[in-house]
């Protein structure tokens, strides 16, 4: 049986409100937004493995690029050429990485209940929950943002009866923005969240 995902972050929340993550189901009253990605082996989430993960605090109009969380994980077995050719991610470049267990820990920490913003974010809460239900009983609590949506809704106008392009790049072209270092974690989710700041506020979003 297929459990709703609104029914399973209640059932999260009321099973861990009097715990030592209760703090995470609180709702969330700030002004910042956690843009977030991560580097995958696949796209296919049963099949796909972690092998990076990037964070940016977004505050208001500004992009904290000072506030941000970069993790490298132990390079998998799942690791093969396939992959490789897309994200350029060998087994040497995460020779340092952590074991998920920390990277977890950290990432909940450095967003707490704040939203999730994200290109296909969906994928990556997937993704991270795959990990995360196993080690602590629940998955990300607060609320997901997909960038492709907010693009949509509000250039849609502009397109009336015709398709629009929601590919990464189409994106990052028309709203002038640069593609940092594409197929990193932290580049695209600077990447994204300048993305962001530019939709909401209809200026060049500034980075701290």
């Amino acid at each position: 049986m297929i459990i709703p995902r609104t029914i399973r972050k209640m059932k999260d929340r009321m099973d861990h409100k009097h715990g030592p993550y209760a703090h995470l189901f609180e709702p969330y009253e700030g002004d910042e937004v956690v843009s977030l990605d991560c580097e995958t082996t696949s796209l296919n989430v049963k099949e796909g493995e972690i092998l990076s993960i990037g964070a940016v605090k977004i505050k208001g109009r500004k992009v904290m690029t000072s506030e941000r969380l970069d993790i490298k994980l132990k390079p998998p077995k799942s690791l093969t050429g396939d992959s490789i050719k897309i994200h350029k991610i060998r087994a040497a470049d995460l020779v340092d990485g952590v074991y998920m267990d920390e990277a977890l820990e950290r990432l909940l920490e450095f967003v707490g209940n704040r939203p999730i913003l994200g290109y296909y974010v969906n994928y990556d809460v997937r993704m991270l929950e795959k990990y995360l239900r196993p080690r602590y009983g629940f998955g990300f609590p607060g609320k997901a943002i997909e960038l492709s949506h907010v693009y949509h809704d509000i250039i849609k106008w502009r397109y009336v009866g015709g398709d629009i392009d929601l590919r990464f790049d189409t994106i990052s072209r028309r709203l002038d923005i640069p593609m940092l270092e594409r197929h990193t974690a932290l580049g695209d989710a600077i990447t994204v969240a300048l993305m962001y700041v530019r939709l909401k506020y209809g200026e060049p979003p500034s980075a701290k």
